[in-house]
């Protein structure tokens, strides 16, 4: 009959196992960011998996982002929520305002133009403006089409973040999932110390 392992065997056995699979584990993860420059160990060339490829990933996600998440309509459903009127009433108020004040300091003009005057000419404008909302909206959509190319505005930003900022912004998403992946290594390093003492047992 075999003879069962001590217990020092099982205790030190999967505990090393368990050390192997988190060591491992965690130098993969920091191997995503580091080292940020090129570093040459012997035959190879070690650089962090984001800095190697941070054009390929800004790519990636201006295509997603643009493609999927931020499209042209989207930003015009989003401009159908404002209040335009409020918007035209203080772009007039900044835009007219200084000229009103010329043309009311002019002797013969200026009588003529009083504050109720004033206030129904703005929302004349503004109405007259308002009953034509989806022609401006559609305007609008046409010179986001031709202008605002979101996948490579996107593609530009993220290609010029310091790898430091781009790790930092990685990490604020999936810190957790790359803890539990370590962790996650420390246990399978356990249970396949386990696995080899109990193997160890039925050899014996």
């Amino acid at each position: 009959m075999p003879t069962a392992p001590d217990l020092w065997t099982w205790l030190t056995i999967p505990a090393i196992g368990g050390l192997i699979g988190l060591s491992t584990n965690w130098l993969a993860v920091k191997m995503i960011f580091r080292p940020v420059k090129p570093v040459r160990l012997l035959f190879f060339r070690l650089q962090g998996l984001v800095a190697r490829r941070q054009q390929d990933l800004a790519k990636a996600i201006g295509r997603v982002v643009g493609n999927h998440l931020v499209e042209h309509k989207d930003v015009i459903k989003s401009l159908n929520k404002l209040d335009f009127g409020g918007i035209l009433a203080k772009v007039l108020d900044r835009g007219l305002g200084p000229k009103i004040q010329e043309l009311r300091s002019l002797p013969l003009i200026g009588g003529f133009l009083t504050e109720e005057r004033i206030a129904d000419i703005k929302q004349s404008i503004t109405d007259s403006i308002m009953q034509h909302r989806e022609a401006v909206l559609d305007e609008v959509e046409k010179g986001l089409s031709e202008g605002l190319d979101v996948p490579r505005l996107v593609e530009a930003k993220v290609a010029a973040f310091e790898i430091l900022t781009l790790e930092r912004l990685i990490l604020e998403v999936a810190n957790r999932e790359l803890r539990s992946i370590v962790v996650l290594g420390g246990v399978l390093g356990v249970l396949i110390g386990l696995c080899q003492v109990g193997f160890l047992w039925l050899r014996g």
